[in-house]
């Protein structure tokens, strides 16, 4: 993975780049893009964001990149999601989790080189490839109804769309993230709807899961209990697929009760990506560790993640970035000084987001890519 921080001094913009680009593959680019002033109305926060991508993707670095998925955290979406621009065929995602340096927002960008990318149904993004279409959904949600009933309706809705491109969560979905209002009283609700969800759609602890996180989050609409992206692709065979254990270190999840994978490889002919769950202080009989200790909660989280990549073939030199979510603000110049000290290139942002159990004082999720040689299947 290639590495570079780029200022837009002008703009008051640092850009934090991560780029896996090899000979005769097509190269995958994924960019945190946050403030350094902090003082900005949101207005101008997010029109300087906007003016730095746009300067990012006419570098001579990445001007063959498409943007495929943005996502904005912010820190208070009912008043700054006006500010989102219109028009564009990438998926974009947007949800209220505060970044921790002190910005109203901060920006998530992945992009593919040299690809089409359509609109599809559901708010979602179609990335086609030669041999793969990857599908991005973003801000499925229902308004009205219980935590439970909004689960299943917004689980409804992405089987339709999958079902309306010939796929299904079964085969084709990899990854979801499950933004939840008020994660300590509703998480337990929305854990129950999604279970009932996959058992109908066979993923059951004898088959698989999806890798997922679910972390607080909130909507411009308050009443939104549930929002969801989710991630998918199509045409791959079954054995492209890797479903990660870190057994050493993790418990399955459905001993306690949930349905999500640790951690989720495909294989590729000439690559291998790698999209690790949200990921907390925990050990392989599902006990909270260390608890009230942030640091070394910190340091047992990556020690999960690096098992989990280690399963995959992968290690942290190979993360594409890093998404930091602190239940307690306190906590943040500690995790941020640690942060720095040990992955300083990686792209990364630390939100105030509570986990799903109070005991839980950070969770981290990652992407990683790796070059591998994989001749019975189709390159990326």
């Amino acid at each position: 993975m290639n590495y570079s921080v780029i200022r837009y001094d002008d703009l008051s913009v640092k850009a934090t780049c991560s780029i896996y680009r090899k000979p005769n593959q097509a190269a995958v680019l994924h960019v945190i893009l946050e403030l350094t002033d902090t003082a900005f109305s949101a207005e101008k926060q997010f029109d300087c964001l906007h003016q730095a991508l746009s300067r990012i993707l006419s570098e001579e670095t990445f001007r063959n990149i498409t943007p495929v998925w943005k996502r904005y955290f912010v820190s208070d979406v009912a008043n700054q999601a006006e500010y989102l621009p219109a028009g564009g065929d990438e998926a974009v995602s947007l949800v209220q989790q505060p970044p921790l340096l002190g910005s109203k927002v901060v920006l998530w960008l992945c992009g593919i080189e040299n690809v089409g990318v359509e609109k599809i149904h559901g708010n979602g993004a179609l990335v086609k490839r030669p041999h793969y279409s990857h599908v991005f959904h973003a801000q499925l949600h229902e308004q009205a109804g219980t935590v439970e009933q909004q689960t299943k309706s917004v689980f409804d809705a992405y089987g339709t769309y999958l079902n309306k491109l010939n796929a299904c969560l079964e085969s084709n979905c990899i990854r979801t993230w499950l933004f939840v209002k008020d994660v300590d009283r509703q998480y337990a609700g929305m854990v129950t709807a999604r279970k009932i969800f996959f058992e109908k759609e066979n993923l059951t602890p004898q088959t698989h899961y999806v890798a997922s996180t679910g972390i607080e989050g909130k909507y411009i609409h308050p009443e939104v209990l549930v929002l969801m992206d989710a991630y998918a692709v199509l045409g791959l065979k079954k054995e492209q697929i890797q479903y990660l254990k870190g057994s050493s270190h993790l418990n399955s999840t459905s001993e306690y009760g949930v349905t999500f994978e640790r951690g989720t490889a495909v294989l590729y002919g000439d690559r291998c990506h790698v999209y690790i769950s949200g990921t907390a202080s925990i050990d392989n009989k599902g006990d909270i560790i260390y608890l009230r200790d942030i640091e070394k909660q910190t340091a047992r989280v990556l020690e999960n993640i690096s098992v989990l990549l280690e399963e995959a073939g992968c290690d942290m030199q190979d993360l594409a970035h890093l998404l930091i979510y602190l239940r307690d603000v306190a906590d943040y110049a500690f995790v941020n000084s640690y942060m720095q000290a040990h992955y300083p290139s990686i792209p990364k942002v630390i939100l105030l987001a509570p986990v799903c159990r109070p005991g839980w004082l950070i969770e981290i999720e990652c992407v990683a890519i790796k070059e591998m040689n994989n001749p019975q299947f189709y390159p990326f």
